[in-house]
């Protein structure tokens, strides 16, 4: 099979992306009443593994589990990309970044923007693909929230998105979360006609995979998306 990524839905937020020559996961988190080993990772899975860098962009814990950093243990290389609200750690291999500031290796470009919610959002060029997760980047439009407020989040995520204005995105992640109701998938709708991806996985759904299944049938246009049924689903770019 010809691809240039792997992907792998590990629960909530979290995926892995396996390009040619990097591994990359983003926000990674597990309940803590799981028992299955379906979407978890561990220090002796990441043991062999070359040029890891774990994202984190902000310090909810449906967002940043502290059990990343026991996976350099087995596995001293990893690199960690953290949202500046995460705080009391230091050592050569965490970066910390706040929005509009960038990590940049030979191989690898990350710039944080920023997100309507704490901490970041990631956008991360390596082996030729443009990837972007949204951390907590959304559309918050709540039903019961006044109109002031309402109005004020629609400007605040409109003018966060036009900031990532001709950027050429292969795969993104972004929030569709139906807590918001009708609502639900605004967004990320805005986020595909505005950016025009050529992959947007939904996230931020916890279990309610049936989300993911409404959310494909309402995205209009050239952007793909799928449904997501299950932890440790595997996609191919």
């Amino acid at each position: 099979m010809n691809y240039k990524a792997k992907i792998t839905y590990l629960f909530h937020s979290c995926f892995a992306v396996e390009t040619a020559n990097h591994l990359l996961i983003f926000d990674y988190y597990q309940p803590k009443v799981s028992t299955k080993p379906d979407g978890k990772i561990t220090g002796e899975t990441l043991k062999t593994k070359k040029n890891v860098y774990v994202f984190s962009s902000h310090s909810h814990a449906d967002h940043f589990d502290p059990v990343i950093f026991k996976w350099a243990k087995d596995n001293p290389s990893i690199t960690y990309l953290l949202s500046s609200d995460i705080t009391h750690l230091a050592g050569d291999n965490y970066h910390f970044l706040a929005p509009y500031q960038a990590y940049t290796t030979a191989e690898l470009t990350v710039k944080a923007f920023g997100s309507t919610d704490i901490g970041v959002s990631f956008l991360t060029q390596t082996d030729g693909l443009t990837i972007f997760h949204a951390g907590d980047l959304n559309w918050w439009h709540w039903k019961g929230d006044t109109k002031p407020n309402q109005q004020a989040a629609e400007k605040l995520f409109k003018t966060e998105i036009a900031k990532l204005a001709g950027a050429n995105i292969d795969i993104a992640f972004f929030p569709v979360d139906r807590r918001l109701e009708e609502f639900y998938a605004q967004g990320a709708q805005y986020f595909a006609a505005k950016l025009q991806p050529r992959l947007l996985l939904p996230m931020h759904f916890g279990r309610d995979f049936a989300a993911t299944a409404a959310f494909a049938k309402i995205l209009n246009g050239p952007v793909k998306t799928a449904e997501i049924t299950h932890k440790g689903q595997e996609f191919y770019f």
